[in-house]
């Protein structure tokens, strides 16, 4: 089975998670995800990682072996020092 793009986990959890951000950096074996979604207000860091996980589903379990992940609400994004800085519009 050929290994996920970065591209492609992106794809994976974008169709299950309605997010405003999503960064995936990868080689294949392990991936970095930057998910930002409305989804996540209100949820543990725990349960917003099962949502990811329910997301990518079995693929998590046979492809992706090594998924770190940042999961922020847009107001914790908005918040975050990695966010776009909108104060000069």
């Amino acid at each position: 089975m050929a290994e996920p793009t970065a591209e492609e986990v992106r794809g994976y959890i974008a169709a299950g998670i309605a997010c405003d951000h999503l960064v995936v950096e990868g080689d294949g074996r392990h991936f970095f995800a930057t998910i930002v979604a409305p989804a996540f207000e209100g949820l543990s860091r725990v349960a917003r990682h099962q949502r990811v996980y329910a997301a990518l589903g079995d693929r998590m379990r046979e492809q992706i072996h090594a998924l770190s992940m940042k999961t922020l609400t847009p107001a914790e994004w908005a918040a975050s020092p990695a966010a776009p800085d909108h104060s000069h519009h």
